[in-house]
């Protein structure tokens, strides 16, 4: 709806001469689409498993209402806009004339139709709202907490951690530089997966017999930072009672107290912005007997803000190829199968070195033959509903989406129009984003693209996509992102009709709901797929790329409304 809000400011420009009334019409079209899409924003951080199932219907009902404005306005701005030629006749250029102004006239009664009508839906769909309660229902507190997917990592047996002794050398190493009296703070960085909260917590356990006392608090996505200080104080002994009536000056107060006397180690787990650790830090800054503090985070902005970075990469070759095994187990810790090198490859090149990818593959594989691992990780997504290392996966991954501020999630999800493993130009990736209307300017003086390309480096921040090169004086030229991030992005934007995506090799069918952007991967779309695609509906498809394909020419003439 981003994209809709300034088109309507664009028809309401004089050139256009809308019928009488219909730019009052369309000024109040635009302050209902506004305040349904302040809504439309909020139910956007909320997690799906938060959302109660009628505003989710709302929300899909919203998005696709506008999706049809768009078309409208888009439809009537081309038309109406159509140049006008110089013809040296009189005659034919006065025919030509009085040809387009009963054109423009009967241009302007139909979109005079179409926003009454689409007016008409949009107060059914507000009905809707004050019916459904949607505002209340986004706003109220959260039910009982449901479980941090990633509190297991907390509870490994040294035994089973694989690839981790190197990282907690590093990280040990510099927690140990500078002055001993003064506090040490590091942060390690890396997006949903790499295994931040398993390294922080294998410091803990090996630097923390050295210390006067230790705490491992989380903080999360959404942080209470109140009962993250009552966290601390009670781990560090105080009684529950006393921490409760404590307001947040209070509680800082008592904690700065503490950490003046003792040598305290700190793991402050999942933080998401800086407001929340400069809370933290207050109650930390007064420390001068050697404490350390380790946080973890998937942004970098945050990481840096905090302390000394240490950047978590993936797992070797090896490590991986250890992590598969010994995932692949049976009860009695028996290898279930024995995987051939060249099917071994196939899922660890999926994994990138990823430990929780490999977890998830591995947990799929584990209760099937190996002659029916292909079809298996040929599939690997998050269409393994029944799989708890596949949901917890997704939840895990998902944070990073719905932490995403609005104008973002749009670029994001228009990633998933790419193949796996390809290599996105970034210059190409900005001007797609504008030209799909993902890009608004704020401020006088500012270009489309510096913002987009102020969007594209606030995703690399986020590690929701990673750059591939790196080009003299650090200009990036392009990026790729994980196959994991790729199917959880893949699986939101089918979920909301962003994108239709239709990768033959699969054997999937396309959906029978309008496409509103159609990526096409495949390579025989004639022979394999043409039942497929004559039977579909092309007239509202906005947006159109194809990858691989051998010939796409008999797609063009049923678009109606393309655009990019």
């Amino acid at each position: 709806m981003g994209s809709l809000l300034p088109k309507l400011g664009e028809l309401l420009k004089d050139e256009y001469d809308l019928q009488t009334g219909m730019k009052e019409k369309v000024k109040s079209l635009s302050r209902e689409l506004e305040s349904v899409h302040a809504v439309l924003c909020k139910v956007g951080e909320v997690t799906p498993e938060q959302l109660d199932e009628l505003v989710k219907l709302w929300a899909r009902d919203v998005r696709e209402l506008s999706y049809d404005m768009e078309d409208i306005v888009d439809t009537f701005l081309v038309r109406i806009d159509s140049s006008e030629t110089d013809d040296r006749s009189v005659l034919r250029h006065l025919r030509k004339k009085m040809s387009r102004l009963f054109k423009r006239t009967k241009d302007r009664r139909k979109i005079a139709g179409a926003i009454k009508e689409i007016d008409k839906k949009l107060q059914e769909v507000e009905a809707r709202r004050a019916r459904y309660t949607v505002d209340s229902i986004i706003t109220k507190p959260a039910g009982p907490a449901s479980i941090d997917p990633r509190l297991q990592a907390l509870y490994k047996r040294s035994t089973e951690l694989v690839g981790i002794d190197g990282p907690v050398d590093k990280v040990i190493k510099m927690l140990s530089l500078g002055d001993d009296r003064n506090m040490k703070i590091v942060s390690v960085v890396g997006f949903g997966g790499l295994g931040k909260t398993t390294l922080a917590k294998a410091v803990y356990d090996k630097l923390k017999p050295d210390f006067d006392c230790g705490v491992f608090v989380p903080v999360g996505r959404v942080p209470d930072i109140q009962k993250v200080l009552r966290d601390i104080l009670i781990d560090f002994g105080f009684k529950v009672s006393d921490v409760m009536i404590l307001d947040e000056r209070q509680l800082i107060d008592k904690l700065q107290n503490f950490v003046q006397k003792m040598r305290c180690f700190i793991v402050i787990d999942d933080i998401w912005d800086k407001k929340s650790w400069e809370l933290i830090r207050c109650a930390l800054q007064d420390c001068k007997c050697g404490s350390r503090v380790v946080a973890t985070t998937r942004i970098s902005e945050v990481a840096t803000h905090v302390g000394d970075v240490y950047k978590m990469q993936p797992l070797s070759r090896d490590d991986c190829e250890k992590l598969l095994y010994a995932r692949i187990v049976d009860s009695e810790g028996k290898c279930l199968d024995s995987p051939s090198v060249e099917a071994c490859d196939k899922i660890l090149k999926k994994c990138r070195g990823v430990p929780l990818a490999i977890i998830t593959i591995a947990s799929l594989l584990a209760s099937k033959p190996m002659e029916d691992w292909p079809v298996v990780y040929n599939s690997i997504g998050f269409g393994h509903e029944g799989n708890d290392d596949v949901a917890n996966t997704r939840r895990i991954l998902s944070f990073s989406y719905y932490d995403l501020p609005s104008h973002l999630k749009p670029c994001i999800l228009y990633i998933s129009i790419f193949p796996e493993d390809y290599e996105i130009n970034k210059n190409l990736l900005i001007w797609k984003w504008i030209a799909e209307g993902f890009v608004h300017v704020e401020h006088v003086g500012i270009g489309l693209f510096e913002v987009g390309e102020g969007y594209f480096n606030e995703l690399i921040n986020r590690n929701m996509i990673q750059l591939v090169k790196a080009e003299n004086e650090g200009y990036i030229s392009s990026c790729r992102v994980h196959d994991m991030v790729l199917n959880m992005v893949r699986s939101l934007s089918s979920e909301e009709n962003f994108v239709t995506l239709w990768d033959s090799s699969e054997k999937q069918k396309l959906p029978r709901r309008n496409a509103r952007r159609l990526a096409l991967q495949s390579r025989s779309i004639k022979e394999q797929n043409g039942n497929q695609l004559a039977s579909t509906s092309m007239e509202q498809v906005r947006s159109f790329i194809a990858n691989d394909c051998d010939d796409i020419s008999m797609l063009f003439p049923r678009f109606r409304v393309l655009h990019v």
